[in-house]
């Protein structure tokens, strides 16, 4: 593809640590890698910021945690200085101080919102402004919410486009079980159940302890990846529940991968706000069996690919079942690795995005 290098400029609100996060920073490492110019604008305490640096992505602090006049006129100031060719917010701070600041530039930069979640969106006045005339083009993580955003003319369709996240699959892959648990501390002949999740009550994991607990067997164990603000509750219904002895709690982890190749089987009951979760695409590109729900944009991502059971959401009877069948059965890979590689590779990603940016 012959295309101009850009200036690129990231914007995130956002103070956690998440796959919206990842997906920013990843997005940023590989446009770097092609030659592009990017810079991260983000909260001085936030964790993105902390981690721009561990992904070779520079960036500095911006007072984005609240829409005020002083982060307009910061934001400004910035555009005036760097001059970037496209600016891309990604959470609802960020995106109203760039469309604010920017107006009345010359030259005014082209602003591609990205819109990772599928959380409805309230259609007043301002939300229309804002996606209509605050923005130059809308990007999702899903078709999902993109059908959200359209159907009722929101949005026009030519203005927004899917543009799912890509992952490294030279780094998730399928891997050695036995030498991916030694690594991490899991039981070698358990049949372990995993999650890999920021700790939000809407990720499910309420729902996957309930459902682990009502299953018997001392060969089952749990291990949840993550940290997040729901780690007292979880620890809470963990001893509540009895089963501390059968759930390991990981905690957040920089290398997600060996814990990935450790899982028998992943579970993912997310019942909200979901786009197409990065988790979800790297379970895939391992080779796991997943469950998970119908929730955004997971159908579309686990369309036609074997392996995959989706049961209704906040169901804990149906997603025992679900794990107690997964249990029995043996492990089978999922399609073909070769396709499913090309399909949410970063590349892929990369050249979606790109399309996006200098159109």
């Amino acid at each position: 593809m012959t295309e101009q290098p850009l200036r690129i400029l990231h914007t995130e609100a956002s103070l956690g640590w998440g796959g919206q996060e990842i997906r920013i920073l990843t997005e940023a490492q590989v446009f770097i890698k092609h030659g592009h110019t990017v810079h991260l604008l983000a909260n001085e305490e936030s964790e993105i910021l902390k981690a721009a640096p561990r992904y070779g992505v520079p960036a500095s602090p911006a007072p984005l945690r609240r829409k005020s006049l002083a982060g307009i006129r910061a934001l400004r100031s910035f555009l005036r200085t760097w001059r970037p060719d496209v600016v891309n917010p990604h959470s609802s701070v960020d995106s109203w101080i760039v469309a604010l600041a920017r107006v009345g530039l010359r030259p005014r930069p082209r602003v591609v919102r990205t819109r990772h979640i599928s959380a409805p969106i309230p259609r007043n006045v301002a939300s229309r402004w804002l996606y209509n005339y605050g923005c130059d083009f809308i990007m999702t993580t899903g078709e999902a919410i993109v059908d959200q955003m359209t159907a009722d003319g929101f949005v026009a369709r030519d203005r927004i486009a899917s543009v799912p996240t890509g992952i490294d699959t030279d780094r998730f892959r399928p891997g050695d079980k036995r030498e991916a648990r030694r690594a991490v501390g899991l039981p070698q002949d358990a049949f372990i159940f995993g999650i890999v999740a920021t700790l939000r009550s809407w990720k499910g994991h309420a729902d996957l302890l309930e459902a682990f607990a009502q299953l018997s067997g001392s060969g089952l164990h749990l291990a949840i990846v993550g940290d997040g603000p729901q780690e007292a509750n979880i620890r809470s219904a963990i001893d509540r529940l009895g089963i501390a002895d059968r759930v390991t709690l990981a905690g957040r982890q920089s290398d997600v991968v060996p814990w990935l190749q450790a899982f028998d089987t992943f579970v993912l009951p997310s019942y909200a706000n979901e786009g197409i979760p990065q988790a979800i695409l790297q379970a895939m590109a391992v080779g796991l069996p997943i469950i998970s729900c119908p929730i955004g944009g997971i159908p579309e991502a686990t369309r036609a690919v074997s392996g995959v059971v989706l049961i209704p959401p906040r169901n804990v009877a149906a997603l025992g079942d679900a794990m107690l069948e997964s249990s029995r059965r043996p492990a089978a890979n999922l399609q073909d690795r070769g396709d499913l590689a090309d399909k949410i590779s970063l590349q892929s990603m990369y050249e979606a995005v790109s399309k996006k940016y200098q159109t």
